[in-house]
């Protein structure tokens, strides 16, 4: 008992010798960090690294590398490097990402959401992205990429452009892997394009139905919906509140409350929910002035635009295939920035084609007439630790009552398939 009480003592010795061995590279370090990263989790990634520098038997790049590579922003710099996990993430703490943006985030900009906002200097021997057994996480060996002309990030895979892969819009689990991108104004590629209507809306008040190019005069026109959209705002799983119908061409959802009951303004802050956690709550606070949802009354496209001071997350399989994304991706829109979520033109065509294949193809299109926004937090990429919408604090579903029309006019017309549609399907 006394060899295994001075061996337990020896032990923990150890352990508070190696830790103050390693406290004051750590806290010299952390003299560098900016200033909003949380202090925990910062001196834990801090510390992971001292300690994988240490232990680390080959690559380049040491403590004092990495000191004064921070202390001297503006000289030349060797590479600090690490071992490359089987993911090519790091876990610190709860929470799980790239290397170099970890570390990036920690000691140069707080506000780094994603990889794809860093390129590597050119100097640079071991970049994250050129896929060596070393990621080099130098901060000063990556820049920040200017987010008017960051890149479309295109996720990879084996499914061709335009793929639809057959899950269940309203399931809330998302089997294909969400990326990122960032727009700027967005003009849409005119690659893909229907010259006249498909559909046609006339006003329900009205007798007289909108004049139709006989050349495509299909018979689908059908009486305008009285509410273009409906919206259901969620936290977390939970839908709060009842759905708003939106019939208003220009809606704006915002965080505030105001009584007056706009019909071209929806307040999420009169909402109230007894389940809402502490992460919720800060969350709201940073809605702000929102989104502002827009359908062209001439095109019956949809637009959004973010009003607010965060960034807004956004999934449209419309905006996918036109895009050529995989179709659960999740583009992110900066403060300040629009994007068109729905080609009201490219469903029309997709229309047309599926009717000719059947019964089964033109409810897949049903999915394209449910868009998902999230306010603040991100989800579904390899920076973002929540992998499901549900999973985000705050956000809205987008339900298109003109398209669903058209497709349900459609289906009228078609023979139901033998195998009826099921959730297994």
């Amino acid at each position: 008992m006394k060899n295994a009480r001075v061996k337990n003592d020896i032990l923990f010795l150890s352990k508070m010798m190696s830790s103050l061995f390693h406290e004051p590279a750590v806290k010299k370090l952390l003299g560098w960090k900016q200033g909003d990263e949380e202090e925990k989790w910062a001196e834990k990634a801090v510390d992971a690294l001292v300690k994988k520098l240490k232990k680390k038997k080959s690559g380049l790049g040491t403590i004092e590398d990495l000191e004064f590579a921070l202390a001297n922003p503006g000289s030349h710099s060797k590479c600090v490097t690490i071992p490359r996990s089987l993911d090519g993430r790091l876990q610190v703490s709860h929470r799980k990402g790239l290397p170099h943006v970890i570390y990036c985030k920690v000691w140069r900009w707080r506000d780094l959401q994603s990889h794809h906002e860093l390129k590597p200097v050119p100097e640079c021997l071991y970049p994250y992205d050129s896929k060596q057994q070393l990621i080099c996480v130098n901060p000063y060996h990556y820049q920040r990429i200017d987010p008017q002309i960051m890149p479309i990030a295109i996720p990879q895979s084996s499914y061709p452009c335009g793929f639809v892969q057959r899950d269940t819009m309203m399931s809330m689990n998302p089997v294909c892997r969400n990326m990122y991108a960032s727009h700027q104004n967005i003009e849409m590629p005119t690659s893909i394009s229907a010259p006249m209507d498909y559909c046609t809306y006339r006003d329900s008040s009205s007798e007289d139905c909108e004049t139709v190019s006989p050349e495509v005069d299909s018979g689908y026109s059908y009486p305008e919906p009285n509410f273009w959209c409906s919206l259901g705002y969620y936290e977390l799983n939970s839908r709060v509140g009842e759905l708003f119908k939106v019939k208003n061409f220009e809606v704006v959802v915002d965080g505030f409350t105001d009584p007056s009951n706009s019909n071209d303004r929806i307040c999420l802050g009169l909402l109230t929910n007894v389940n809402r956690n502490a992460t919720i709550e800060n969350t709201r606070k940073h809605i702000g002035k929102g989104v502002k949802l827009t359908c062209e009354d001439a095109t019956h496209n949809v637009i959004v635009t973010n009003l607010s001071d965060s960034p807004v997350f956004v999934q449209s399989r419309n905006s996918n295939y036109k895009l050529n994304y995989m179709p659960n991706a999740v583009c992110r829109i900066p403060p300040g920035h629009f994007m068109y979520i729905f080609h009201h033109q490219l469903f029309v065509q997709m229309l047309r084609r599926a009717e000719q294949e059947g019964y089964n193809n033109v409810y897949e299109l049903t999915k394209m007439c449910f868009i998902r926004i999230s306010f603040v937090k991100g989800w579904g990429g390899p920076d973002y630790h929540r992998q499901d919408v549900t999973s985000t604090p705050c956000w809205i579903e987008m339900q298109l009552h003109g398209p669903l029309a058209c497709i349900d006019q459609v289906i009228e017309r078609l023979d139901p398939p033998a195998n009826p549609i099921s959730s297994v399907s």
